[in-house]
C-alpha cells in the first residue's frame, strides 16, 4: 500500500483514490508512448499543519477523479490521482514534488496548494519540464509563461485582477473617496495591494490616505483599525486573510466607523462573518467568479445542482457551504477538459499546449458571462469577476461582470 510519509496510508496523510487499486504498480512513464495506460496525476496538499483546512481542495478533486473513472475515465484511460501531504511547508513540498516526478513518474502535478509551496517547487518543475498545472494560488508569479512555461496557476481570484477591479469600481463610483488599506505583511498582501495601487495609477497618491499592515502572529489588529479610522478615510479596503478579516469587521463596528467597506475574496466567506456579527458585515463589497452553492436563489441552477449531486454521491463528508470544495470541483472540471483535448497524445508538452489553449469554456459554478480562457501568453485562466454586496444573509450582484489584465512580473519590475 502506498504511504505518504513512510507510514500506512491515512485519510489525513494521503489520497490515492479515483477508483485505483492501491497496490504498488509498475511505473508508467509520463510520455506519449504510455497512451494506453492509466493517466498519473500528482497532487500536493496540506493534510496536516496550520493550513490543513486547505486539504478540502484535494479531497474534492480525488472524489472527482473517482467519478470520472466510474464513467470510464478520459478517452478510455483511468486516472491515478496521487496526493501527498506537505504540511504547508515549502521544503516538504519540494521533497514531495521530487517524489511524484522521479518515483511515481506522474504526467503532471495538478493543484498543488498555496503560494509558498508552489514557489518553492517552481524552478524544479520547470527544470524538469513537468507541468505544474493549475496551481491553487492567485499569485501573479504563477502566470509568467516567458520565464516559467511549465507553471500555470488557477484561481477564481487572481490577486492583482481582484484588487484592480476594486480600484476601478472605486474610481467610477466614489471618485472623491478617501481610501484606507489594511493588508498582511507577506507576499500575498504585497501582491494584492500592489495591484490595487497600480490600477489607481497616478490617483493612488491622493486617493489612498492611510495604509497599515499586520503580521500573522499578532493577536489583534485593534491599533491598525484605529489608525485607519483616524485618517478620515470614508472607504476601507480590507485585504485580509480570514481571521483578520473578521477581526477588522468587528473592530470597525465597535469604533462606530462607517466606511464603504471592500473585503477581498479570501476573507469574504459568509461563515467567516459570523464571529464578527453578520449585522456588522451588511453592505460589504467583494468580488468573485463563482456562485454560492448553498444560496437558495441557485436552488434550480443546473450547474449548482450538478455540483450538489456530485458532493452527495462522491464527497458526502464535504461541506457544500465550504467554497474550497466548489473550487476543487471547478479545477477538476478544467483538468478534465485539458486531458480530453490531449486525445491520445499524453505527453507533457501536449499537456501544456492544451492547457494554454482553452477558449471561452463555460462551467456551471461560474457566473453567467465568466469563461475560462488561456493562450501561450495568458496563463491566467479566469480574468473576470462579479462585484457583490452582502445583504445580511447572502450576496447580491452589483453591476456587470468586470474584467482586468495583469502585466507580467518582468514588466512590472
Amino acid at each position: 500500500m502506498r504511504t505518504c510519509n513512510g507510514s500506512r496510508l491515512t485519510p489525513h496523510a494521503c489520497i490515492l483514490l479515483a477508483g485505483i487499486a492501491l497496490a504498488v504498480q509498475s511505473p508508467i512513464p509520463a510520455r506519449a508512448d504510455a497512451a494506453k495506460g492509466d493517466i498519473k496525476i500528482g497532487n500536493i496538499a496540506p493534510y496536516s499543519g496550520p493550513a490543513s483546512a486547505y486539504s478540502a481542495f484535494a479531497k474534492t478533486e480525488a472524489a472527482y477523479m473517482k467519478m470520472l473513472n466510474d464513467k470510464g475515465g478520459i478517452n478510455g484511460r483511468k486516472i491515478q490521482f496521487i496526493s501527498y501531504d506537505d504540511a504547508y511547508s515549502p521544503p516538504k513540498a519540494v521533497e514531495q514534488a521530487r517524489r511524484l516526478v522521479e518515483q511515481d513518474e506522474v504526467l503532471a502535478i495538478f493543484q498543488a496548494v498555496g503560494t509558498p509551496s508552489n514557489a518553492a517547487m517552481m524552478k524544479y518543475m520547470n527544470a524538469r519540464k513537468v507541468p505544474q498545472l493549475f496551481s491553487a494560488t492567485g499569485a501573479t508569479k504563477f502566470g509568467d509563461p516567458k520565464n516559467f512555461p511549465w507553471t500555470m496557476g488557477f484561481s477564481t481570484s487572481v490577486y492583482r485582477i481582484e484588487s484592480a477591479i476594486y480600484a476601478k469600481y472605486i474610481l467610477a463610483n466614489y471618485p472623491e473617496g478617501k481610501v484606507a488599506v489594511l493588508f498582511p505583511n507577506d507576499d500575498y498582501g504585497r501582491d494584492i495591494y500592489g495591484g490595487f495601487k497600480d490600477a489607481l495609477g497616478a490617483r493612488a497618491k491622493t486617493t489612498i490616505v492611510a495604509e497599515v499592515s499586520y503580521d500573522s502572529t499578532e493577536p489583534t489588529i485593534d491599533s491598525q483599525i484605529g489608525k485607519l479610522k483616524a485618517s478620515g478615510a470614508d472607504i476601507f479596503v480590507n485585504f485580509s486573510t480570514p481571521r483578520f478579516g473578521a477581526l477588522a469587521i468587528r473592530k470597525v463596528a465597535e469604533l462606530g466607523w462607517k466606511p464603504v467597506h471592500f473585503i477581498n475574496t479570501t476573507a469574504a466567506a459568509i461563515s467567516n462573518f459570523k464571529p464578527a456579527g453578520l449585522e456588522n458585515a451588511i453592505g460589504l463589497f467583494t468580488a468573485t467568479s463563482m456562485k454560492e452553492a448553498n444560496d437558495p436563489r441557485y436552488a434550480d441552477d443546473p450547474g449548482v445542482r450538478e455540483y450538489l449531486e456530485f458532493m452527495k454521491r462522491y464527497n458526502p463528508e464535504g461541506d457544500i457551504a465550504n467554497g474550497q470544495n466548489a473550487y476543487g470541483f471547478l479545477a477538476a472540471q478544467v483538468l478534465q477538459k485539458v486531458l480530453e483535448q490531449c486525445g491520445d497524445d499524453l505527453s507533457r508538452d501536449n499537456i501544456m499546449k492544451q492547457a494554454a489553449n482553452l477558449k471561452a469554456l463555460k462551467f456551471g459554478l461560474l457566473f453567467d458571462g465568466i469563461t475560462v480562457n488561456t493562450s501561450p501568453t495568458n496563463y491566467f485562466p479566469i480574468t473576470q469577476m462579479q462585484m457583490l454586496r452582502f445583504n445580511g444573509t447572502s450576496y447580491d450582484r452589483v453591476g456587470p461582470i468586470m474584467s482586468e489584465t495583469v502585466m507580467q512580473p518582468e514588466v512590472r519590475d
